[in-house]
């Protein structure tokens, strides 16, 4: 794969993936940075549907390489006994199976816990769904916005009786991917202290339901009386704190605690609002909230735009940023310089940029070089050194449509 694993902290412990999309790939994508070998089963005849996913270049997706950096892909005919006893016998071979089907599918499959366990009892198995592998939505199929509609958190956006405005991007898929491979990091130190196996059973609504930090405890522990508002670009519970136009573009402004609200009204050059009853204590900046915004907003239009407004805050350490598009996200010197964004090369893509490496090791401070495998591009690489298939018995895999590969 173009990489020394041996110069990251999870070299050594393999995986068997069952995964696609990005919530599932997330996990195993972590763990592939960090020097794991992962088996990508993917299956015939036309492997991962990301693999399909924009931007595609000669049949090769930008989409799926970001996902699938660092992986083995064994592409198998899972309903063909052959293709199942080879993944039957990978299973003893492996640390942990990461699967993202809805409920059942992997247990039709014969992959369910029960069965991997016996075949491997220190195997640790990590389910990741929509729902979860009990309760009464769990067998429903699901997506990452379906998962946060059901945890009350696309109510949240918007305008109060207006239309809701959930963020384009998957945050509950990658952030689900993350809280499960948190587990899974735990469950192997587990094993490494017991030399227990276990199951992990981890989903996005879970998760989503997990991110709220206050509407959930005002409701109930207000017994009702009080609840978090939908507020559009405001956070409703705190003032002042959310976007603000200037004269080039928008800008978070959060200057809600004491010392942060004295130094905007001492850089606005409305000294005399500190004391103001409308606007003195937190509280009456909430129930005054247009007052508040409007004496901002109006301070913000005498300035030629937003890098006046900025270089003001910064020196006042009032917390602040401007709303960048993603191009200008991508293009941000910080970003940059913590590889943040990062250049990766594919080759039939070639060069081009992905999020980077979101976790910091200092005893591992480079980055990994990898590459995301073409459709079954190592069917020969993990029959043999895992399993000693000899080259006449691939072959006849091959012919027999057991096994799949494609130049893309």
């Amino acid at each position: 794969m173009g990489a020394d694993r041996s110069k990251h902290m999870l070299y050594g412990y393999k995986v068997l993936d069952f995964t696609q999309f990005v919530a599932g790939p997330t996990v195993t994508k972590l763990m592939a940075e960090m020097g794991a070998e992962i088996i990508k089963v993917e299956l015939a005849p036309t492997g991962d549907l990301c693999r399909t996913f924009p931007y595609v270049k000669d049949q090769r997706s930008a989409y799926f390489v970001q996902q699938n950096r660092g992986k083995l892909s064994l592409c198998v005919d899972v309903k063909n006994a052959a293709g199942r006893a080879i993944l039957c016998a990978l299973v003893p071979k492996v640390d942990v199976l990461v699967q993202n089907y809805a409920p059942g599918v992997i247990a039709r499959m014969g992959f369910d816990y029960a069965t991997v366990r016996k075949l491997n009892p220190r195997i640790i198995m990590c389910s990741v769904s929509t729902f979860g592998q009990s309760g009464p939505l769990a067998p429903n199929p699901g997506y990452d916005f379906i998962g946060q509609a059901y945890a009350g958190v696309t109510y949240l956006s918007g305008e109060e009786g207006g239309d809701y405005y959930p963020p384009a991007l998957a945050v509950g898929d990658v952030s689900t991917g993350v809280h499960a491979y948190a587990a899974v990091a735990t469950a192997l130190l587990h094993r490494e202290r017991t030399g227990e196996g276990q199951h992990l059973d981890i989903s996005l609504l879970d998760s989503y339901f997990h991110y709220h930090d206050m509407a959930v405890e005002l409701v109930s522990a207000s017994r009702g009386a009080m609840k978090v508002q939908r507020m559009g670009n405001q956070i409703g519970a705190l003032s002042p704190a959310g976007i603000f136009r200037s004269k080039t573009g928008s800008l978070w402004i959060f200057a809600f605690q004491q010392n942060h609200w004295a130094s905007l009204c001492e850089v606005m050059d409305r000294r005399e609002l500190i004391d103001d009853p409308r606007c003195a204590e937190h509280s009456s900046r909430v129930a005054n909230r247009a007052f508040v915004n409007a004496e901002i907003s109006r301070w913000l239009m005498t300035l030629p735009g937003n890098e006046t407004a900025m270089e003001i805050m910064r020196e006042a350490h009032i917390p602040h940023a401007p709303v960048l598009s993603v191009e200008e996200a991508m293009a941000h010197p910080h970003l940059r310089q913590r590889r943040t964004v990062r250049t990766v090369h594919d080759r039939i893509l070639g060069d081009f940029e992905v999020p980077g490496f979101p976790l910091r090791f200092s005893a591992f401070p480079d980055e990994l070089e990898l590459d995301a495998p073409f459709l079954g591009e190592h069917n020969r690489k993990v029959l043999t050194e895992y399993l000693g298939y000899s080259e006449e018995q691939i072959t006849a895999l091959e012919r027999d449509r057991v096994l799949f590969s494609a130049p893309y």
